[in-house]
């Protein structure tokens, strides 16, 4: 067996003390975000109603490379951080690979995943500006999770709006959020009045993350001294979670080795994002060429057969429109369990990456392939991870298996995004054989995609 340690385990001094911003090393920025009522890019005042002040700055940051972290972020981050870079042996064993399998672990939380890095900063930078209410959306529940604790650490109000198909299946998710003293939502609901319309539309609706990041925000602006925050997409989350992939790239210097494949699930580009970031910076520097892969589930297919086209970031159609991959924003995803996946776009800095050949590949499974991953990897590596997380590990078998065909002892980095510990209705239902797997036609693709808004001389 390899000398190297199944954890390797980073000190409190490895904490970064600087985000990376992936933006200020890409030569071709993404496109502005364009105002969906004047159709011209989006200024600075335009998101004051909408997004804490530091939160805009780092949003349209596309210069400074490193962003130094607050010290009182990092205290926080000391509880939980450094989270560890792990090497699957037994996996390996399992698929008699000569490859080396790494994961970096984000589950070490009371959320069970990567959310947290970004809501403890968020909500500090709503603390300190006096803010005293957020509101936001979550799908699976675990940025809900994540903002509900950094939001009781400082003492700062939080509405949470739950795409109803998630707040049915994950009931634990909704008391944690409760525990944390956060108020939670169906969506839609009729709390808000896009909401009522949405239900109108449909009431049997079972929701999407674009339906309630329309509630959230009307909700952040009809509310006095209140905020709206997100949990992925936005280019301030990436920047956010780069502590993920920069203790990796830690990690990977302290062993003396590098990854040539580096996998991560993706739905809004959050988790992905951090972990490539650092890695994504050495090839845009020409420094290193590891290739990049983005898993999405089969039912939601952004990237794979999604356009790279402008876009509503949410159903009601209020958000700034933003260039990304996207199945159009009245795309209804099918109820699968991996509820942190189901959006209709793409980060606009992943949707770059992946347009112009720097993140090299997009994939997709449908959820009985992943689940049956996800089984095999809890059975060796004893975590029984999220199903959001069992995209990439279903990807990074597969490049496992290529390897044991030629040979090749490549070094694989994955993302273990989260624990599946709330998810055991998902589990139960895939060892039952009941679990279905869909995937749309190219007709229901094409019947959200010709909605797509029309902006004169961009896209018409």
């Amino acid at each position: 067996m390899s000398n190297i340690p199944y954890r390797t385990h980073l000190s409190e001094e490895d904490i970064p003390r600087y985000w990376y911003n992936m933006q200020a090393d890409m030569k071709d920025k993404h496109d502005p975000f364009i105002h969906p009522g004047r159709l011209d890019p989006v200024v600075y005042e335009d998101l004051q109603p909408v997004f804490c002040d530091e939160l805009i700055k780092q949003e349209v940051n596309t210069t400074d490379r490193l962003i130094e972290i607050p010290e009182g972020i990092r205290e926080v981050y000391k509880i939980y951080r450094p989270s560890p870079l792990c090497r699957a042996y037994n996996l390996e064993k399992a698929l008699g690979t000569p490859a080396k399998i790494y994961y970096k672990f984000e589950g070490n939380n009371t959320s069970g995943s990567h959310k947290l890095n970004s809501a403890v900063a968020q909500v500090y930078y709503a603390k300190e500006q006096g803010i005293n209410h957020l509101t936001t959306e979550t799908g699976a529940g675990q940025w809900g999770t994540a903002l509900a604790m950094a939001s009781k650490l400082y003492g700062v109000d939080l509405t949470v709006f739950m795409v109803k198909v998630s707040f049915h299946q994950k009931p634990y998710r909704k008391a944690v959020i409760e525990t944390f003293d956060g108020k939670i939502i169906a969506s839609p609901s009729e709390t808000t009045e896009v909401g009522r319309m949405l239900l109108a539309q449909d009431p049997t609706t079972s929701g999407s993350l674009g339906m309630a990041i329309s509630e959230a925000i009307e909700m952040a602006v009809k509310t006095p001294n209140s905020r709206y925050v997100l949990g992925s997409v936005l280019n301030q989350v990436l920047l956010h979670q780069s502590v993920i992939g920069v203790e990796a790239k830690t990690a990977f210097e302290k062993i003396g080795d590098y990854p040539d494949i580096i996998i991560g699930c993706a739905g809004g580009g959050s988790n992905l994002g951090g972990l490539i970031a650092p890695f994504m910076g050495d090839k845009l520097q020409g420094k290193t060429n590891p290739y990049f892969i983005a898993v999405e589930p089969a039912s939601c297919p952004t990237m794979t057969r999604g356009r790279f086209a402008y876009d509503f970031a949410d159903t009601g159609r209020v958000t700034p429109l933003t260039k990304m991959y996207t199945l159009g924003c009245d795309f209804k995803p099918s109820s699968i369990h991996a509820g942190g996946l189901r959006y209709h776009g793409m980060s606009p800095i992943i949707s770059k990456l992946y347009h112009d050949g720097h993140l090299d590949e997009a994939r997709s499974y449908g959820q009985n392939a992943c689940f049956e991953a996800a089984l095999q990897f809890a059975q060796t590596e004893t975590i029984l991870p999220a199903p959001e997380s069992s995209h990439a590990i279903k990807a990074a078998i597969d490049e496992a298996l290529k390897c044991k065909e030629t040979g090749e002892a490549k070094t694989i980095l994955f993302g273990l995004s989260g624990t599946g510990y709330f998810d055991m209705s998902a589990y139960m239902q895939y060892r039952s054989g009941a679990m279905v797997d869909y995937i749309p036609s190219d007709e229901e693709l094409n019947e959200s995609l010709q909605h797509l808004p029309k902006i004169p001389g961009i896209q018409e």
